[in-house]
């Protein structure tokens, strides 16, 4: 369909509407071979025109299909078979014989599924074939079965089979770590001065034997909640920060950290903020002094008030308060987006059936304070679909996420005026259906979560969960490894390095094809932060950086050398900029932030010339001279939708010859005043341009020998 699906039209036809994809295509089914109704329709818009009428018949209806066909064999074979090289139906060679899970159409009526569910198990028993477990749920129906190559091509031409694919391969990595003991683990690395520090504000932490000797200070805000974590949540998130991804470091046989730790506790033993204390103080107080005390320049706060979810407009006081803590002492705040469980009740096979439209839905928006601007605001993907060898055996658990896929619990933005929230995304874990307990997560199914350090270190050394709790740890580690490589380096920058680094992985773009371009930011922000990229250049990639600040109303312009290879050379460039600025807050302004900043990227002119169409002028001294409309570069998002956030970003692609437009493009700066126009002197900024040739051009070392000149 190129327009609305119409469910209801195609009712009244006597279709069934049995699937809708993202990319808006619909699989109907009809009781009756002849589809009567549905055939007069198009008969009737393809002759003439009625008289009295401009349009077809059924012009509204007809007109937004693009395209009809049959559901073909091949569109039955499912991921993991493509993935193993089964794409056609001839691909499956008569006595090969493999374990598959079949799910047939929700046809409706559950006798109508149960009893196609026992032709098929007779016809499979019949060929020499075993069904070993079948699964039918209020629109789920499955099949797990064991037959030969020459079966499956027939099973793959049954109208009522939606799919046919390899039942998911369990995730034994996490749960065997469950097991280990402090003498079979790797040694740890040692501290040493260049580790940054990480604070985290949470329930506390306690001394784990892999981090005791990096924790560095702990305080209780206010004193009488303590130090020591009994509710075991900030143990948890600190096990992340510290680690990064510590299920690929044990499985790799290293246990290397990259942070030490200080820790405010915020919240009691049953999680929960004390009454006596507003959050805003606590806040205040808490990043206050571990800055103060510490040197801590990155904290993490993966907690949220599940009173207050984002609906649009104004922003807590939590949200201002952080804003204006990490203005006033140039720190990274680094916030979880919120956790929502999609489905319950009766409606929990949804969680699987409707993914991932349901994280578009209004009552998915992030909570309080991930919609603070100056801050980096993170959603989850998963590390995999999640589900365990003892699950995987029972055909009627239900993945719901592949590997790197938005997580079904992540919350979504936009934030304050459409900006961007969340700002990007890591690994928080998935959800599993369980058609015997329900949705599962990493707390009770080990596989399903991310693998950290458990708060009661004698009982057990690890344990795993699920949420935005853990991918907004793993974003603090990777800023703490980059403040490594530029300890110097402000908050800005580091939050411009750290998106300017990220892009949106593939499964989730195809998991999300439907979604507008907005809507995709709306979950995954500026996607996954590579590490590599926001830390290095290398031979065909190279990132400029610069720090500054700009009076009001002011402008600073960047010289941004192109070498020739770039210029000519076949294949695709790009040429990113993302600017970083921390401007005063207010929360009572519809207008929230006092001062806006934003980005040109100018190609085929000179340096005067762009002063001058830039310049402030007297009125008298006549019109603003124009800069040609090819000379400004095509920066994706937009202007409209990447200057409502204080991080932004945006790339411009080439893949034809521009070497008319010359060796140097010119990036302008511009900072602009709003209601603290009369009180700010200066807004700070970061600015960073990576410039990047596909075809593994050397440009390093060329641009490298211009920025020095």
């Amino acid at each position: 369909m190129t327009g609305a699906l119409l469910e209801s039209d195609w009712e009244h036809l006597g279709l069934t509407v049995v699937s809708s994809d993202e990319d808006r295509t619909l699989v109907l089914f009809s009781s009756s071979d002849d589809m009567a109704e549905f055939r007069r329709r198009l008969e009737a818009y393809a002759g003439d025109i009625p008289v009295g009428q401009r349009n077809p018949a059924y012009q509204n209806f007809i007109s937004t299909i693009e395209e009809i066909g049959n559901v073909e064999p091949r569109d039955r074979i499912g991921v993991r078979l493509r993935e193993d090289g089964y794409r056609e139906i001839e691909d499956f060679q008569n006595d090969a014989m493999l374990v598959l899970d079949l799910e047939i159409w929700d046809l409706g009526r559950r006798e109508l599924r149960e009893r196609k569910i026992e032709e098929i198990t007779s016809y499979i028993e019949a060929m020499e074939g075993e069904v070993f477990d079948q699964y039918i749920g209020p629109s789920i129906t499955l099949l797990r079965l064991r037959a030969s190559g020459a079966v499956i091509r027939l099973l793959l031409r049954v109208e009522e089979v939606s799919s046919i694919d390899l039942p998911p391969e369990p995730d034994i990595v996490t749960g065997e770590a469950f097991n280990l003991e402090i003498q079979d683990l790797p040694p740890v690395n040692a501290i040493d001065d260049g580790m940054p520090v990480i604070g985290i504000l949470d329930s506390g932490i306690n001394n784990h034997p892999l981090i005791q000797d990096l924790i560095v200070g702990a305080i209780g805000v206010p004193p009488e909640l303590g130090e020591a974590d009994d509710f075991g949540h900030g143990t948890r998130v600190s096990g992340i920060a510290v680690f990064g991804d510590l299920g690929a470091q044990l499985a790799s046989g290293q246990l290397m950290r990259g942070a030490r730790l200080c820790s405010a506790k915020v919240v009691d033993r049953t999680g929960n903020f004390p009454e006596r204390k507003l959050v805003a103080s606590q806040m205040k107080e808490a990043i206050t002094a571990l800055n103060r005390d510490h040197g801590c320049r990155i904290f993490v706060i993966a907690l949220a008030d599940i009173k207050s979810q984002y609906t649009g407009g104004k922003v807590g006081v939590w949200a201002a308060t952080l804003d204006e803590l990490a203005r006033d002492l140039d720190v990274l705040i680094v916030v979880s987006a919120g956790n929502r469980s999609p489905r319950g009740g009766n409606r929990i096979e949804q969680a699987v059936t409707e993914y991932p439209g349901y994280l578009l839905e209004p009552a998915n928006r992030f909570y309080e304070p991930a919609g603070a601007l100056n801050v980096l605001t993170v959603g989850s993907i998963a590390q995999g679909h999640g589900i365990d060898d003892v699950l995987g055996a029972n055909v009627g658990v239900r993945p719901i996420t592949s590997e790197l896929e938005p997580s079904p619990f992540t919350r979504i933005g936009p934030g304050v005026e459409g900006s961007t929230k969340p700002d990007v995304v890591d690994i928080g874990g998935t959800l599993v259906y369980d058609p015997l307990t329900g949705l599962r997560r990493g707390e009770n199914l080990p596989s399903a979560g991310v693998l950290t350090l458990h708060h009661l270190p004698l009982d057990r050394l690890f344990t795993s969960g699920s949420g935005t709790s853990y991918s907004a740890p793993l974003v603090a580690f990777k800023a703490s490894q980059l403040l490594r490589v530029l300890p110097t380096a402000s908050a800005n920058l580091v939050r411009a390095l750290l998106v300017g680094s990220a892009s949106v992985p593939d499964p989730a773009k195809l998991k999300l094809q439907g979604f507008t371009e907005d809507e995709i930011r709306s979950v995954c922000g500026h996607g996954q932060i590579d590490l590599e990229r926001a830390a290095y250049s290398d031979d065909a990639r190279v990132v400029l950086y610069a720090e500054g600040d700009l009076q009001v109303d002011h402008f600073a312009v960047y010289h941004v050398p192109i070498p020739e290879p770039f210029q000519t050379e076949n294949g695709t460039r790009s040429i990113r900029v993302t600017l970083a600025f921390d401007p005063p807050v207010r929360h009572s302004r519809v207008d929230y932030t006092g001062i806006g900043m934003n980005f040109r990227l100018l190609r085929g002119c000179t340096s005067e010339e762009v002063f001058e169409h830039y310049r402030r002028r007297p009125q008298d001294e006549g019109e603003v001279p124009e800069i040609p409309k090819k000379f400004n570069c095509t920066l994706l998002p937009g202007p409209q939708s990447r200057e409502k956030s204080t991080v932004q970003t945006a790339c411009a692609t080439f893949k034809r010859d521009i070497g008319t437009y010359g060796d140097s493009y010119y990036l302008v700066v511009r900072c602009e005043g709003g209601w603290a126009a009369e009180s700010v002197v200066l807004q700070r900024f970061a600015l960073v341009v990576e410039i990047e040739h596909q075809a593994e051009v050397q440009l390093y070392q060329r641009v490298r020998a211009r920025a020095i000149l």
